[in-house]
């Protein structure tokens, strides 16, 4: 049984993001801001149907999807790109494979305790992000 998503997540820890944005070949400038920022996750979970808000003081992003459904995502929020990309449950976890320029690019969410866990995959960098449900 998957588990519940839904609720508003605050970021209290952001490992090796800015080795996983060089993955993503995001310009240093933008690197440098995106390191300082500590975004929210508003996550809405439906059945199959989740939508994932990612807010910041700098930009927001927004991801609506069924899970199993493959589907054109448009990274202009973040790196530029569009990917293929197709979400599932492994068990507990939420994974997400995007394809498209980027090799080995995707996410990982699972819930531990009041704790949402976020594993962030791009040309073999790996970041881990956690948030605390508020």
């Amino acid at each position: 049984m998957p588990v519940d998503l839904n609720g508003y997540w605050k970021m209290i820890s952001n490992d090796n993001f800015e080795e996983y944005l060089k993955g993503l070949d995001v310009n240093v400038a933008i690197r440098k801001i995106a390191t300082l920022l500590k975004p929210d996750k508003d996550i809405t979970h439906d059945g199959d149907h989740i939508i994932i808000k990612t807010l910041s003081t700098f930009k927001n992003y927004n991801m609506d999807f069924y899970v199993g459904k493959e589907f054109e995502e448009d990274l202009s929020g973040v790196d530029d790109r569009k990917c293929m990309t197709t979400i599932t449950w492994d068990g507990d976890k939420l994974v997400c494979v995007q394809k498209g320029e980027i090799e080995g690019r995707g996410w990982t969410h699972w819930v531990e305790g009041d704790e949402l866990h976020l594993e962030l995959r791009a040309a073999g960098a790996v970041c881990k992000q956690v948030f605390k449900k508020s």
